[in-house]
């Protein structure tokens, strides 16, 4: 919708994007402190300290909210003066942005519910907020950006609004449910007071957490200055495995989701046979997921890549490095179940440490070695013997802090 305002608006909505999506991952992260802290204390049978983990989370959450709204709002027009000197997309990005940040708060909150609610199982919660959230920013976009029926046409500021609407249908779906049906985990005033226990060890699993979402970031810029040095069209294939990659890992993390608050909750009641069901049981779904995801990308490269691109040499490129990147898929199950578990252990810095040697550790600095020998499809060969290599290391991981504990 806002591509047809013009190119500017997209132009200015694609600048603003990295600095929204900070706000998400610092709110998504956080959350799985929240949850795992609030299921490790429901299986210890431990209902005070989940409701004191819960008030605490909320506190933080506001006080994150309305930082990260004023910080955002003083650092956008010195961001902006780093990507374009266009004055009329920069003052579209502050249109939209001095909307889209002020909302910042309630992004806050409305994650804390969704974590609290997923901390002691009920997804579908979630999912309905989550749902209802989405579909009236779907209608309102167009109604508010050009102004049809009672709305008059706002452009770029129509579809801030409109995404700040949405986020408030999600928020007051949670706090419906929340004091309309019983709840396992309650919270009082007194439980958002600060206290340094808890506040230790939400932030102990958050930071870590935050950092998980952030590091693939920064693992396609460092990439897309390797293959940038070979050809452009590589960068754009990089670009097309990560837009199709999703739709193996999206599916992969819900069920990872799903056993967070589980295993946190088998973890807290001393029930480490159930822990390690969990563990295999994930690892199991994600493995059925990922051998999918392989077997279509060997038989069907070109055409996955062609649903992007028309250009015959982006095909061919594109073609082999889903041969190769596919053959490590099976393996990174290791990983991803591994780091999801250890985040619902409430071991945040050791899950911090698998998804450093998937993104940064081990496959930058193999990838530009390979590069240097094999050209651009020695990057592609990296993405394998990094998913190998941190398997061994994420596998040890999980079995030591099981063990050891």
């Amino acid at each position: 919708f806002v591509a047809k305002i013009s190119e500017n608006a997209m132009t200015a909505l694609s600048l603003v994007y990295p600095v929204q999506n900070f706000i998400s991952a610092a709110a998504i992260g956080f959350g799985v402190g929240i949850n795992a802290l609030v299921s490790l204390y429901l299986g210890a049978g431990n209902k005070k300290k989940a409701g004191n983990a819960a008030g605490q989370g909320l506190f933080c959450c506001l006080v994150h909210g309305v930082v990260l709204a004023v910080l955002s709002l003083l650092v956008m027009p010195h961001f902006l003066n780093m990507f374009t000197g266009d004055e009329d997309v920069k003052a579209l990005a502050i249109r939209y942005a001095s909307i889209a940040f002020s909302f910042a708060p309630v992004i806050m909150v409305g994650l804390f519910f969704e974590k609290l609610f997923q901390a002691v199982g009920r997804m579908k919660v979630a999912m309905t907020s989550l749902l209802c959230g989405c579909i009236a920013n779907i209608i309102l976009d167009p109604l508010m950006i050009f102004g049809i029926g009672i709305f008059p046409a706002m452009g770029i500021t129509g579809a801030a609004i409109a995404t700040g609407i949405g986020q408030v249908v999600s928020l007051t779906v949670y706090l419906l449910m929340y004091v309309g049906k019983p709840f396992p985990v309650k919270f009082t005033r007194q439980d958002l007071k600060p206290n340094g226990e808890i506040l230790k060890k939400l932030y102990g699993i958050g930071i870590p957490a935050i950092l998980n979402i952030a590091l693939p970031s920064f693992l396609i810029t460092a990439l897309n200055g390797i293959l940038a040095a070979a050809s452009g069209s590589y960068v754009l294939v990089l670009g097309i495995y990560y837009k199709l990659q999703t739709f193996l890992y999206l599916p992969a993390n819900g069920i990872i989701q799903g056993m967070r608050p589980l295993i946190g909750y088998n973890y807290g009641a001393g029930e480490t046979k159930r822990v390690h069901r969990l563990f295999a049981d994930t690892l199991y779904l994600s493995l059925g997921i990922m051998l999918f995801g392989t077997v279509f990308c060997q038989l069907f490269p070109d055409s996955l890549i062609a649903l992007f691109s028309s250009n015959p040499e982006t095909i061919h490129a594109g073609g082999m490095a889903l041969r190769i990147i596919s053959l490590g898929f099976l393996v990174s199950s290791v990983s991803i179940t591994s780091s999801g578990a250890l985040e619902g252990l409430g071991k945040g810095t050791p899950s911090l440490i698998i998804s450093l040697c998937r993104y940064t550790i081990i496959i930058i600095p193999t990838a530009f070695i390979l590069s240097r020998i094999f050209g651009a499809s020695g990057i592609w060969y990296a993405f394998g013997i990094t998913e190998f290599a941190t398997a061994v290391i994420a596998y040890m991981t999980y079995l030591r802090a099981t063990i050891k504990n």
